[in-house]
This record gives structure tokens, sequence and C-alpha cells, in this order.
């Protein structure tokens, strides 16, 4: 009877532990995208909106790497993320013609605005030129904090400083001055000092420590803030979820990710526009 009882537990620890590793085997064969994507769409909380319904929808897990574009892009070159959530069309159609990308998917979009002290030091409020109003403030050396960080944000930031004819650079450390952060930090820190900056609306909007800023410029075209998603191409990282990835694709430009972004609406109003 002794020995009986031994075996039957023994066989029911056999059993458990296969019981367990079969499980381990089914968490391991869940399918987990890798997706980097940009820090304005974490602050604005949209990514944790919408990714659980895409997994509810497909089954798959998303882990989100925030990070300025140009470090998702040279994230995506090394192959350590499957898909891209960016918005620098320059940079991701360089990316797409270098062969690491497959192909870029318009998603959505808003726009940029320039935040600054509600003092508005270098008289720019109203101002929808967004060039002259970055030419005021460099005549009137108010500080501004650029992020500095190769950011879509930061990308486009210097594409305006050349179109007003100005290398910020040449002031670094004086009236420019760049924080190495996100949206969030940076727009933390203009709040302190005050200071202007550009920031997209929806971290803007979604923003809530600015107790000395004011939203100042807005409404150029040039401030249009279009996002794309790029699934990295498995020719040149061969190990990357392009399956899970084309599902992520297909389901953004779908109709239940458009429906799911619109419906992204934390104050009433929405941040995000999908774009048909």
């Amino acid at each position: 009877m002794i020995r009986r009882g031994r075996s039957a537990r023994l066989w029911v620890l056999a059993l458990l532990a296969l019981a367990g590793a079969s499980c381990v085997e089914d968490r391991e064969a869940e399918p987990i995208l890798t997706l980097a994507s940009t820090t304005s769409t974490r602050d604005s909380g949209l990514l944790d909106a919408i990714l659980p319904v895409f997994t509810a929808q497909t089954g798959i897990a998303v882990r989100v790497v925030a990070v300025g574009t140009g470090r998702a892009l040279d994230l995506a070159r090394r192959g350590d993320a499957d898909a891209l959530l960016v918005h620098d069309r320059p940079s991701e159609e360089t990316f797409v013609a270098e062969g690491f990308g497959l192909a870029r998917h318009p998603v959505m979009y808003n726009d940029f605005v320039i935040a600054g002290p509600r003092a508005d030091p270098a008289g720019i409020r109203g101002t929808s030129d967004v060039a002259a109003a970055l030419a005021r403030v460099a005549e009137s050396r108010a500080t501004f904090l650029s992020r500095g960080d190769d950011s879509g944000t930061h990308k486009l930031e210097r594409r305006l400083w050349q179109q007003v004819g100005l290398d910020p650079l040449a002031a670094s450390g004086g009236w420019y001055r760049e924080t190495g952060a996100g949206m969030g930090a940076t727009l933390n820190t203009a709040n302190q000092l005050p200071a202007y900056t550009l920031s997209d609306r929806s971290t803007w909007l979604s923003f809530r420590n600015r107790s000395e800023l004011a939203l100042l410029v807005e409404g150029d075209p040039r401030l249009r803030n279009e996002y794309a998603v790029i699934a990295v191409s498995p020719a040149r990282h061969p190990h990357v979820r392009a399956e899970a990835a084309a599902e992520l694709v297909r389901w953004l430009t779908s109709e239940a990710g458009r429906a799911a972004i619109a419906g992204f609406q934390p104050a009433g109003e929405p941040l995000f526009f999908p774009i048909e």
C-alpha cells in the first residue's frame, strides 16, 4: 500500500510537471510584437488605449519601446523591433528605400504647435506663420527649448530653422537650449523656465503641468504631423515577427483601427485623426 501510494503521488507530480511545461510552451508560443514608437503616442495615452483593442481582436500582444523617431528607426535598423509607428516622412522614406522596411503606410495625423511663456516676450501670440514666429524668438533672444534628441519633432524643428535661415546651435547654451529628452519632459522644463518650445498637439493637450505656458502659434500647414506604420523587412532581419507586424499594419489601416484612433478622446476631443 505504501509503495502504491508513493507511486500514485509520483504519477500525479509527473502529470502536474507536464501540465506546467505545456502552459509554459503555450505562453512562449503567444505572438509578442515589438513596436518602436514615439514618445508622443505614449505620453498622450494613445497606445494604452488602442493596443489592447488590437490584442483582443488579433491575439497578438504588443511590447512598446517609446523613443524619438530617430532612435526608433535605429532600433529597427538593428533588428530590435518588428514594426515602427513614427512621424518623420523623409526619414521613413529613406528607411524603406534602404531596404529596412517593407512599405510606409500613413495611419493618422494631428499637428504641431508652439507653446511658450504666457507673458510672450517674443510677441508671437496668434502668429500663423511658424517661420516668422521662430525668427522673432531668435531676434528677442527669448529662451527656446529644443528636444535635441533626433525625434520627429526635433527633425521638423531643424527644418523650420533652416527655412528661417538661422542655425540656432550657434546659440546653444544661451537662449537656445537642448533637453535631450522626450516631449513631456521638455514641456515640464519649458514650464519651469518658462521657455518656448515646439510640441505635438496631442502631448500638449495631455500635459497638465502648464501653469506658466500658453499655446501661442498654430495653424501653419507646415506644422502638419503625420504618423506612419512600417513593418521591418524580414529579408534584412529574418528573426522579426513578420506575420504579427503585417497584422498590425492591416489593423491600424483598417476600419477597426481607424475607429479606435478616432475614438481616443481623453479630454472630449480627438487628439489624432485617422487617414482614410
